[in-house]
């Protein structure tokens, strides 16, 4: 049972705490007020499930991150699940057995790539699946008539789930990983297992017919390898007398190819030699006249530049004398004779100096703006003879960097490279052409070239009257053999590896096939347990759900009763992979098609009822309804409270079944049994809820 559950900024919820008992409670309160919350929180809490649209949604507005903490006890074991979640979607979890108020850790996280999965755990622990126990034991609002309208296949699977059959397909599949490990051992040990008997027994028997097929192939081919070999031994020794003079042959044509290169590179070396001397006259012979000038240009260049810096000198002086005549000029202003009085001491003056006369010094200033004036004129003239000298100074000094570059001192040694230059051009048009000129001609160029054409003449003579595509067609033919003599001593090897391994096969395959129908008789054996007894679908399993469909049925038919229906009677029974719902008034069978709003809640409920019977003696003794009065009127309603306060309080079960009831009719419960009821109610801090 669910012992309690603790919300922190979780949807409505800012801080709720609710401890839950045995039998039945009750949240009442208006719409968005966080009723169905609690539902959501304990899926949420229990497997990380829940009803809305993205995790990010079960934080509270305003708020970063949101916890649940649900409590529930299995079996007299108390159990606590925890999950956070904060705005960037990051999960943590956290699921402990509480002894003594130790929390003991189960399992954290939901890494299941690693092993590690909190909500495995709490399903192993529980016995059902989020699913599984959805249909089951949660009713979502507006959702009574889920388990009416679900396939029948999916209701079978609930079944097989509720009452254990899910333990059957954990044998079952135990089974097969005995019989799996069993097989893959004797694999291990033989290479094969009781499947390949037939496989086995195919191979064998084509084994057998190879090889009688093939010993004679055998003695056709060796036969045949005799008289092709005594051929090639003949041609090969004809092959042993012609093949020195290939030998020889192919040097005539090296050598012959030495000579035709060594021309090739000498012309080529000559012609290099040339194009160097050309070049380096071509360069040089125009550089001699420029070089000897170098050092008048030079002392010319120098002179130029003094006479720039002394005119510069001098404007610069001529320019500081306008500056303090300029300056003496304003005194001048100020110091005018008035009746021939001093204007400083008052005394009688008839002029002034010539130094504070305004007349004076504007002459004085005028006439050395012309000296500068004619010094700029002098000094563009100077700056327009040292670009003049620059330049031809700068191709002096080229000249002179080209001469000392190519070593040449004077005119004489670059005429004497000019006759050089001459006599070897003579000398490469005396050489005659390496593509159709003769190698007599060739071999004049110097001694080794002599040298070499005579090694030719010697080869030639020595391979006088060779045909050379004769002897080729004669290894070409001696080849072909030798390699139809390989294939054949190929197919001779394989045939015979054939043999040999077919031998070795059909041994190996016969002392395996003994032996794997002692395995195939102990296999059968484990096969016939797992499908007559393990199968959800054998002899076992059908019995048990028999058993469980005649179980829900008489308690679904006996709470019907209690909610005065005209169903009379309620029947589950299977049919091949389905379970079918049937109906029955007093006097006729009823579609549930045919069923009112409120008479298919009845059914839905009674069914539901009835599977919560059934799972009073499993793990989670637990069933939520959401608004489940939706579509019953006054009478049915209170006949729902009695049925529910009945079910809480049966004896027989070792713990009675826990109810979780959202609805809005708080009246139906006033004269009920019922004690524990939470009033929900909506603040600007979240949801209140209190006790009623």
């Amino acid at each position: 049972m669910i012992t309690s559950i603790e919300l922190g900024d979780f949807l409505a919820h800012s801080d709720t705490k609710l401890v839950f008992e045995n039998g039945v409670t009750v949240f009442v309160g208006d719409n968005g007020a966080g009723k169905s919350s609690i539902i959501d929180g304990i899926t949420f809490g229990l497997f990380g499930q829940h009803t809305r649209k993205s995790n990010k949604s079960l934080i509270k507005r305003g708020s970063n991150q949101g916890f649940v903490k649900v409590g529930f006890s299995i079996n007299g074991k108390q159990y606590e699940a925890v999950r956070k979640i904060d705005s960037k979607g990051t999960l943590s979890a956290k699921f402990s057995e509480i002894d003594n108020d130790e929390h003991i850790e189960i399992a954290a996280g939901e890494r299941k790539q690693f092993g590690e999965s909190m909500t495995l755990e709490v399903e192993k622990t529980i016995g059902l699946d989020f699913e599984k126990l959805k249909i089951a034991s949660i009713v979502q609002q507006g959702e009574l008539n889920a388990i009416i309208n679900a396939k029948p296949k999916e209701f079978k699977e609930l079944l097989n789930a509720i009452i254990g059959i899910d333990m059957l397909d954990v044998a079952s599949e135990s089974m097969k990983i005995v019989n799996k490990e069993f097989r893959k051992e004797i694999r291990g040990k033989i290479g094969y297992d009781d499947t390949h008997i037939e496989i086995l027994s195919r191979d064998l028997e084509k084994y057998q017919k190879e090889i009688k097929e093939e010993k004679p192939k055998k003695d056709q081919l060796q036969s045949m390898q005799e008289e092709l070999q005594k051929e090639v031994n003949e041609l090969r020794k004809k092959i042993e007398i012609e093949s020195p003079k290939i030998d020889k042959i192919n040097q005539l044509e090296l050598r012959k190819k030495e000579i035709i290169a060594y021309a090739n590179e000498a012309i080529h070396e000559i012609r290099e030699e040339i194009d160097e001397d050309e070049r380096k006259i071509r360069d040089c012979k125009e550089c001699f006249e420029p070089a000897s000038l170098k050092e008048n240009l030079e002392s010319k260049m120098k002179k130029v530049e003094q006479a720039i810096e002394d005119t510069l000198k001098k404007i610069q002086e001529e320019k500081s004398q306008i500056a303090s005549l300029k300056e003496k000029q304003l005194l001048a202003a100020k110091l005018q004779l008035k009746d021939n009085k001093c204007p400083v001491c008052d005394s009688n003056v008839e002029k002034l100096n010539p130094l504070f006369q305004e007349e004076h010094l504007k002459e004085e200033i005028t006439s050395l703006q012309e000296k500068i004036s004619s010094r700029e004129k002098e000094r563009e003239a100077y700056s327009q003879k040292r670009k003049e000298f620059s330049e031809k100074l700068q191709n002096a000094r080229d000249a002179e960097a080209t001469l000392r570059a190519y070593a040449i001192n004077s005119i004489e040694e670059l005429k004497k490279i000019q006759e050089e230059t001459e006599t070897k051009k003579k000398k490469i048009q005396e050489i005659p052409s390496t593509t159709n000129g003769s190698l007599i001609g060739i071999s004049q160029i110097d001694t080794h070239a002599k040298m070499i054409f005579e090694s030719i003449l010697k080869l030639e003579n020595e391979t006088k009257g060779f045909d050379e595509q004769e002897f080729t067609n004669l290894k070409k033919i001696v080849d072909k053999k030798q390699s139809n003599l390989s294939q054949i001593d190929q197919q001779i090897g394989a045939i015979s590896e054939k043999i040999s391994k077919g031998e070795e096969q059909i041994t190996s395959i016969q002392k395996a096939i003994s032996e794997l129908r002692v395995v195939k008789e102990y296999i059968t054996s484990l096969d016939e347990i797992q499908t007559n007894i393990f199968s959800r679908d054998g002899p076992v399993a059908t019995s048990l759900r028999s058993w469980a469909l005649n179980t829900i049925s008489v308690k679904a038919s006996e709470y019907l009763t209690l909610l005065n229906t005209k169903i009379q009677r309620i029947t589950l029974s299977e049919k091949a992979r389905d379970i079918s719902i049937t109906c029955y008034s007093r006097n006729e069978v009823l579609e549930l098609e045919s069923l009112s709003g409120g008479e298919k809640v009845s059914v839905a409920l009674s069914l539901r009822l009835g599977m919560a019977s059934l799972l009073g003696a499993s793990n989670l003794n637990l069933m939520i309804l959401d608004e489940p009065t939706t579509h019953l009127d006054a009478e049915r309603k209170k006949s729902l409270v009695e049925v529910l306060s009945q079910i809480s309080n049966i004896s027989n079960f070792e713990t009675p079944m826990q109810f979780l009831i959202i609805t809005h009719d708080a009246e139906i419960f006033e004269n009920s049994t019922v004690e524990k009821i939470y009033k929900f109610e909506s603040s600007e801090q979240g949801s209140k809820v209190t006790t009623i």
